[in-house]
């Protein structure tokens, strides 16, 4: 679901005011439209297996965290960043708990990954940091460059070029070597 430009502006505010008065229905209203930037950012870096709970936490934290919003026209990139370090919490945490399980953990996660979609994402999870989400966010989430750049706070210029560098690089790691 793109977000609308309306959805950038004042409406968005009052939403956000609304919210921080106390209003959980202003809150999940606000939220529900950057649905899409939060799960795009989280597939980037979360293991399939933990996307629902990893969501959830980024709302709970959002909701929690609020007060701390200084710019309400920054609001999706602040989203953003809380979504990036609760999906490299949930990677790190799965990391640990497959470490300690070893191949047990392992082989009750790759049951929850369609093989086709699963090799993918791990292959752009592979990919250097800057293209990650990026990638996820158009591959995934269908969104344009600069809806991207709107919604995560990078220049449209600087997200072009991750797409690029970073859709040659996955061009790349899927080509069957010859």
């Amino acid at each position: 679901m793109a977000q609308s430009d309306d959805d950038s502006g004042a409406d968005l505010i009052t939403l956000l005011e609304r919210a921080r008065a106390g209003d959980r229905e202003a809150c999940a209203q606000a939220l529900a439209r950057h649905a899409d930037l939060v799960n795009g950012v989280l597939l980037a870096h979360t293991p399939l297996a933990d996307l629902e709970d990893a969501r959830q936490e980024v709302y709970f934290k959002a909701w929690r965290r609020l007060s701390s919003l200084r710019d309400d026209h920054a609001f999706g990139p602040w989203l953003a960043t809380i979504a990036r370090n609760t999906g490299v919490s949930f990677a790190r945490s799965r990391w640990r708990r497959l470490r300690r399980t070893a191949m047990a953990a392992a082989g009750r996660a790759s049951a929850h990954i369609d093989s086709g979609a699963g090799e993918i994402l791990e292959e752009i999870r592979a990919l250097p940091e800057a293209y990650r989400e990026t990638l996820a966010l158009r591959l995934v989430e269908q969104m344009s460059a600069a809806e991207i750049a709107r919604r995560t706070g990078l220049t449209e210029g600087s997200v072009r070029v991750n797409l690029h560098r970073g859709m040659k690089l996955l061009r790349e790691r899927l080509e069957p070597q010859s």
